[in-house]
């Protein structure tokens, strides 16, 4: 893949315009990393041009495919996650392999469609400033390491690593993308801007999961 460092510019400049990908399931949280494989001819012009501009595209997450808009497109989430292209790489077939980095959650205002690809005006959607106790932080990785033990028993190639001096909001963002199963989940923890709510969402969310999956013997067999 290629690196730029142009990726880590400054974000606003995409906002106004903000490029589109709307997909199933799908859900980017900021700090994270999601590869995509690019195939549809409308999102690899995409992909050109933000290549060729700001690097900058919103995943957005599509709740229910069969419920579509006035226009026939599929509705869209209204909050979702803004990530910058750190690598790519263009395929002989003219797909693309890229990496995002997630950089914001964003509230979008979808504009008028011109083809191929959706676009909207965002608005960065700040997490409040709260302080989350020791406690709270410590039951959060207490939930993601127990979870991932488990996972663990089942396939030992699953790979997560806490990251390190994190504050608790960036810490509930990564076990969130990484760890959570389902893509409702993942779009609540994006969408949650208290900190301190957030931590135990994704908490509590873990060690339900933990409860499941324990409940169901050879599950990721």
């Amino acid at each position: 893949m290629e690196h730029s460092s142009r990726a880590s510019g400054d974000l606003t400049a995409a906002l106004e315009e903000l490029p589109l990908f709307p997909l199933p399931q799908a859900v980017l949280l900021p700090g994270a990393l999601l590869p995509l494989h690019v195939f549809e001819p409308r999102y690899r012009k995409m992909v050109r041009d933000v290549l060729d501009g700001h690097r900058t595209l919103s995943v957005v997450n599509i709740p229910d495919a069969t419920k579509l808009d006035e226009r026939g497109m599929p509705i869209i989430a209204r909050v979702a996650g803004v990530g910058t292209i750190v690598d790519h790489a263009e395929l002989p077939s003219g797909r693309y392999n890229i990496l995002l980095r997630g950089r914001a959650r964003v509230t979008l205002e979808e504009l008028t469609f011109v083809p191929p690809y959706r676009r909207a005006r965002a608005t960065i959607l700040p997490s409040r400033d709260e302080d989350v106790s020791s406690t709270a932080t410590a039951s959060l990785i207490a939930s993601s390491t127990a979870f991932v033990a488990l996972v663990r028993e089942r396939d030992a190639s699953f790979d997560f690593r806490m990251p390190k001096l994190s504050d608790p909001g960036t810490l509930a963002d990564h076990c969130a993308q990484q760890l959570l199963i389902d893509a409702r989940d993942r779009q609540t923890a994006l969408e949650t801007t208290s900190v301190v709510e957030r931590v135990r969402f994704v908490t509590e969310t873990l060690a339900l999961q933990k409860m499941t999956l324990a409940g169901m013997p050879g599950a990721l067999n």
